[in-house]
């Protein structure tokens, strides 16, 4: 379904494999079969279900309006003729879209669902799935109803305000979250919405910024993920307070966690490093009043919290204190088939920060062709 979604020719074609894509995912959630699981995968559902609505009725405006609905490079309605009704639709499926993103105030499956499915299917979800909401939107925006029919209108400030809601809001819960995976999911629902901000700033440095954002931290939250269903897997321990020492059980593990905890902080010279900066340089750039600057201080804002949630537990991980009981250290570490996905998720998050090149080329000719 996620390759239907991206050889979709359509905006019908693809909203019809976007709710394919929900409905078999519904099971990732559900696998444990635990009234836990089932009330996850049942709230999951819901939730898609209400962002579907929306991006459907948006759909329905679109073709009420004559729209061609076939995906083109920056659009095809006239942003001159086109009435407020085209832009409500905008608005519409990126509340829609976006539910599927964790953009607020549609956020609320995530914390939910990620705790109870297993460590993979988390993986997939945050890193994969939350990204078919950030294509969602990109099509909308960028190949129905071309960037200059919201810039600056109501829809683009509404849609840049939920952004920078959802990105400080993910990381204060984060951040104050005592489950881990509980505490990954929060950071999903924060990071995730890095991208719809460089996407809502219809600039093309932000616009590759966001793409950049999409591949790194859909490496490094699978490696966070996976590192975290390793902890699991091995110790039963899925608190952040009982995770103390656990560096000195599984070594290569915590290690792996803490280079992408560094990475997502966005540390150079790491690859969310590079993404953060295009970004930040393209809020600077954008010259919208107030949000120019206040984008790049909420980016920030929240960096530093995403250390305050991921590099303590590495702290306490490595670092457990007099109070540690060294005598009874027992090794926990995984087999090779658990640590290479990690390894290499972790490899590939450090050094395409420092060497970017390629793929930055690559994404700024397609910023080009929409912008």
């Amino acid at each position: 379904m996620l390759a239907a979604l991206c050889y979709s020719g359509n905006l019908f074609t693809f909203y019809v494999f976007f709710e394919l894509m929900t409905l078999t995912s519904v099971p990732l959630v559900m696998h444990e079969l635990t009234h836990e699981a089932v009330m996850a995968g049942l709230k999951y559902l819901f939730y898609s279900v209400g962002g579907a609505f929306l991006s459907l009725f948006g759909l329905f405006l679109f073709t009420a309006q004559g729209a061609e609905l076939t995906f083109t490079a920056g659009g095809v309605l006239d942003s001159a003729s086109a009435s407020g009704v085209a832009r409500l639709a905008v608005f519409l499926m990126i509340l829609g879209f976006g539910t599927k993103a964790g953009m607020f105030p549609m956020h609320g499956w995530l914390p939910t669902a990620h705790p109870v499915a297993p460590a993979p299917a988390s993986a997939v979800l945050s890193g994969v799935i939350t990204k078919a909401g950030v294509l969602g939107i990109l099509r909308t925006v960028y190949y129905v109803a071309g960037p200059e029919l919201i810039r600056g209108t109501w829809v683009q400030y509404a849609w840049i305000g939920l952004t920078l809601i959802t990105v400080f809001m993910g990381s204060m819960l984060a951040y104050r979250e005592k489950v881990l995976k509980k505490r990954l999911a929060y950071s999903t629902v924060s990071q995730v919405s890095y991208v719809l901000f460089g996407l809502s700033l219809l600039q093309p440095v932000a616009f590759v910024g966001a793409l950049l954002h999409v591949v790194f931290h859909s490496l490094v939250k699978n490696g966070l993920f996976l590192s975290a269903g390793a902890i699991i897997c091995k110790t039963g321990k899925t608190k952040v307070d009982e995770l103390k020492g656990i560096g000195k059980e599984m070594p290569v593990v915590l290690w792996c966690f803490t280079l992408a905890g560094v990475t997502l902080v966005g540390i150079p010279p790491t690859s969310a490093f590079v993404s953060k900066w295009y970004l930040a340089t393209g809020s600077l750039a954008s010259g919208i009043p107030v949000v120019s600057w206040l984008g790049p201080v909420v980016l920030l804002v929240s960096a530093l919290l995403t250390a305050g949630y991921l590099l303590t537990v590495s702290i306490d991980a490595f670092l457990p204190g007099s109070d540690y009981n060294y005598a009874a250290l027992e090794k926990h570490e995984p087999t090779w088939q658990m640590l290479v996905p990690i390894v290499t998720l972790t490899a590939l998050a450090v050094l395409l920060g420092v060497w970017p090149g390629g793929l930055t080329s690559l994404l700024t000719g397609i910023a080009g062709s929409v912008l």
